[in-house]
């Protein structure tokens, strides 16, 4: 992994250990180890840099944000290990969004104004993100959020490093056209991300000749799928659209292959099930199935290969890496090497300087958009494997621009 030569000042010796973090973690959590310490002072006005990092550590999304928690304190460590920024260790502040919406907007709100942080980096759900927005919004303060979402927003105060519709979703869908699936069955959580993108979906498959034959929805951390499942059985749908977020998708997979459907009877794509969700979802219940994102563990390239070994180093061989796992970590980088660009932390500086910032990232060369600011990526259609590893079977024919609004396409007027 490149980093800028910029950031190797010499990094100051004193060991303040981060023990205060550790309760925000929980004591059973694999994170919470001297892996989270940072050579510095903390001191006010000494020689740390506090950075926020504010996911749902307890509930039913944990399954899946302590491990992009992980990537960023894995990016501050090398960073740190770099010499810091602007001189300066980074000192992570770790908050738990407990899989609550209201609790995300009071963190972000207690990391801003008592912490005095320098930045977040944070949240997975819309719904988790919605609710932080007006916080960033009102306090002038700077939002990194890391996971794929359903577009149609843009705010001066977030940066997107996961994918937008247009990169993830519609990318899906042309593929499930080249494939010749035309039936498909909507069935996603309650909450913003799939209720709006499923109006995508829908407007996609009107204007391409494909019919969406059931849209269910049930609430997060649901896990009774039997009427579902029947329903499945009696649409009969070339594919499953599926946007279950969180521990909903053990119970689904699992109740579907009760049933004796499995990838080839009743196929699924899914754009928030990676290579962290299948160790808990279970390999045997989701191999032949396809997923949609940017990156996978088994991505090439050399950039990748270390930022795999760093982090099964740093946590594990059993651990895996993921796309929102690689965007957590990619943001990270990407906000320090706009704050030496900028010579400073100050929200204004740091937003002008990342404006077309390139990074060479685990999934491939990315670009900071100025105008939008997501950033451009490769579009991965992947199959799971039977390891619960996945691999690519179809990829775009480079990074993607971001366009959250989908102002380029015809069939998505009137969606915004």
């Amino acid at each position: 992994m490149k980093l800028r030569s910029r950031r190797s000042r010499g990094a100051v010796a004193l060991v303040l250990g981060l023990a205060l973090f550790t309760a925000a973690c929980g004591d059973d959590d694999e994170a919470a180890t001297d892996d989270t310490k940072v050579e510095a002072k903390s001191e006010a006005g000494g020689d740390t840099i506090k950075v926020g990092v504010l996911h749902s550590l307890s509930g039913t999304m944990a399954i899946s944000e302590k491990s992009v928690r992980d990537s960023e304190l894995l990016a501050i460590k090398e960073i740190n290990a770099a010499g810091g920024v602007l001189g300066k260790q980074l000192e992570p502040v770790i908050e738990d969004g407990a899989s609550d919406w209201p609790t995300f907007a009071e963190k972000a709100q207690k990391l801003i104004s008592e912490d005095k942080v320098a930045t977040v980096f944070g949240g997975w759900t819309s719904a988790s993100r919605k609710a932080m927005l007006p916080v960033f919004e009102k306090n002038n303060a700077l939002l990194w959020y890391p996971v794929q979402y359903e577009g149609l927003e843009s705010s001066p105060n977030i940066f997107y490093t996961g994918a937008t519709t247009n990169q993830q979703i519609v990318p899906a869908l042309e593929y499930l056209k080249e494939q010749g699936k035309k039936k498909l069955f909507l069935l996603g959580s309650d909450y913003v991300f799939p209720r709006t993108a499923n109006k995508v979906i829908k407007a996609y498959a009107a204007a391409n000749g494909m019919e969406v034959a059931g849209e269910e929805y049930t609430p997060l951390g649901h896990t009774e799928y039997g009427t579902i499942v029947t329903k499945l059985k009696s649409a009969k749908p070339d594919v499953v659209f599926n946007t279950l977020n969180g521990d909903s998708n053990v119970a689904f997979f699992k109740q579907l292959k009760a049933a004796g459907l499995d990838a080839t009877s009743m196929p699924t794509v899914s754009v928030s099930i990676a290579e962290d969700e299948t160790r808990g979802i279970g390999p045997e219940n989701l191999a032949g199935h396809l997923v949609a994102w940017n990156y996978y563990q088994l991505t090439g390239g050399a950039d990748n290969e270390k930022f795999v070994a760093a982090f099964k180093k740093k946590y594990g061989d059993d651990r895996v890496t993921d796309d929102p796992i690689e965007a957590g970590y990619v943001a990270v980088h990407l906000w320090a090497m706009a704050a030496e660009k900028a010579g400073s932390t100050d929200v204004a500086k740091v937003k002008a300087a990342a404006k077309g910032l390139t990074f060479d990232a685990p999934e491939g060369l990315v670009t900071v958009n100025g105008e939008n600011q997501h950033i451009s990526k490769t579009a991965r259609i992947g199959e799971i494997l039977p390891d619960g590893l996945i691999k690519e079977v179809w990829a775009s024919s480079g990074p993607i621009e971001p366009d959250p609004y989908l102002k380029s396409y015809d069939w998505a007027k009137g969606l915004s």
